[in-house]
């Protein structure tokens, strides 16, 4: 009987699968055309959540005095790998099991993820991951166009000065510190003091700009030197990665680095004030909808893939775009049209920073979390201390808000998660270490918000000589002969 049925199998390659297969449909194999469906549906879930989050954190924020774009940051912590597990992305804590959007889409469908599941995770994931890089284009290029070019260039000398001690002093304290005080390696002491340099351009500027401080001094410099710290600190990200790698400085790499942002900053900036009044003369000839906004779109994109490709940040290109057209007649009509866009993109890039951000690591009752929060510590401080300094170098700027200056420089945000991440996926960083520079990045990034508007509110406040002089000079207006 056992070998009728062995002949039987023998004779019918692939029975008993094919049954299997028949009886189980979800067994078979899936095609990428019928996930495809699955993908739009859990973008379409993680951006309903992504919404409500930034909405809902933004409105709590806003109703006790805190810049919203905390609350969207505490929004995307509550959603993410932290908290509720709905926006998690792979190889970040997550994975298609550990995100309840993707059991619900599995529960859905009756897909499992051997079956499929894992690339609609994959897809979902990628999805969000490039509209939150979209998001901060977006917020650069609406920065650039409320940005004055002419100020900018006026407090240049300053923003460089306030970027490059912004980027030395933390380095080099933290550097030191870590091998003095903590006998921690050379090489990873180099990569984690290189982590406290550069500032998050992106959370600072939507501050600034909640503020209406912007247009400012102290805004522009903030603004004028984040931005030169961005390119110092992908110099300083090459230098240290390079380091890591071999043991040893490619020279040429950062000769590469650091004329290609001088190049492309200046060049961009030169040839597209120049060529401004062509594209207007093109923009104005246009029929179409829409032909302010899709035009300045297109010029932006270009100027952030040009960025891209010599490998600087995208969001360089996209800012040096909005400084060109601030200048154009068209920059009123564009503000306008640009602002819907923002509002779209922009929150989902605050909700995937906090939804990254792993708070864990700041739990004192595990053992394991304690080397690296001895070690946050000290980062913390030099962190804060580092660009807080960094203000009172300002030259040649009466009567300026020079702590302002200092606390706007200080926020990480996701550049330094991108140090982490880089000396983490290296093997430089220990795992105390790793978790210090994390948990950096998370105090820098929470408490600079609340800190700027406290700074700028104290500033603004009338000082009590100032409040009793004003009633006497206004009776002694108003006061005389009849």
């Amino acid at each position: 009987m056992v070998d009728w049925m062995s002949g039987l199998i023998g004779t019918v390659p692939g029975f008993f699968p094919d049954c299997l297969t028949m009886a189980l449909p979800w067994l078979a194999e899936v095609s990428e055309a019928e996930l495809e469906p699955l993908v739009l549906a859990s973008v379409l879930l993680s951006l309903i959540v992504v919404y409500l989050a930034a909405k809902i954190g933004g409105e709590l924020c806003a109703r006790v005095n805190l810049p919203p774009v905390l609350g969207e940051l505490i929004g995307g912590v509550v959603v993410g790998v932290s908290a509720l597990h709905l926006v998690v992305f792979p190889g970040e804590g997550g994975t298609a099991t550990d995100s309840l959007l993707m059991q619900l889409v599995g529960w859905v469908s009756g897909l499992q993820p051997e079956d499929g599941l894992l690339r609609v995770f994959r897809g979902e994931s990628e999805v969000i991951s490039v509209l939150a890089e979209l998001g901060v284009i977006i917020l650069l290029f609406e920065i650039g166009l409320e940005s004055d070019l002419k100020e900018l260039i006026r407090v240049g000398p300053q923003a460089a000065v306030v970027a490059v001690v912004g980027v030395a002093v933390p380095f080099a304290a933290g550097t030191a510190g870590l091998i003095g005080l903590f006998g921690v390696g050379t090489i990873p002491a180099v990569f984690a003091g290189a982590a406290l340099t550069a500032t998050s351009i992106g959370i600072t500027a939507k501050v600034l700009a909640e503020l209406q401080k912007l247009s400012s001094t102290e805004g522009q410099i903030i603004i004028g030197a984040a931005v030169l710290d961005d390119v110092l600190g992908i110099i300083v990200l090459a230098v240290v990665a390079s380091l890591a790698k071999t043991g040893e400085i490619e020279i040429l790499n950062v000769v590469y680095l650091v004329i290609g942002a001088g190049v492309f900053l200046i060049g961009s900036i030169f040839v597209g004030r120049l060529l401004s009044p062509y594209f207007v003369a093109v923009v104005n000839k246009m029929r179409t909808r829409g032909q302010v906004l899709i035009s300045s779109l297109i010029f932006a994109f270009i100027l952030s893939y040009i960025a891209a490709a010599i490998q600087l940040e995208a969001i360089l290109g996209a800012f040096a775009a909005g400084l060109i057209l601030a200048e154009t007649s068209t920059h009123k009509e564009l503000e306008k049209q640009i602002s819907p866009v923002a509002d779209m993109l922009v929150p989902i890039f605050f909700i995937v920073v906090g939804a990254r951000t792993d708070i864990s690591v700041l739990n004192p009752l595990d053992p394991a979390n304690r080397p690296g929060l001895i070690i946050a510590s000290f980062l913390v401080v030099v962190a804060i201390v580092g660009k807080v300094v960094t203000g009172f170098v300002v030259f040649g700027q009466p009567g300026i808000n020079r702590l302002a200056v200092g606390v706007g420089m200080i926020p990480r945000g996701e550049v330094g998660l991108v140090f982490a991440g880089v000396g983490a996926a290296s093997g430089v960083l220990s795992d105390a270490l790793d978790a210090a520079i994390i948990v950096m990045v998370i105090l820098t990034t929470f408490l600079a918000p609340p800190l700027l508007r406290l700074v700028f509110q104290d500033a603004d406040t009338p000082s009590p000589t100032e409040e009793e002089a004003l009633p006497a000079s206004t009776a002694s207006q108003t006061s005389g002969p009849e």
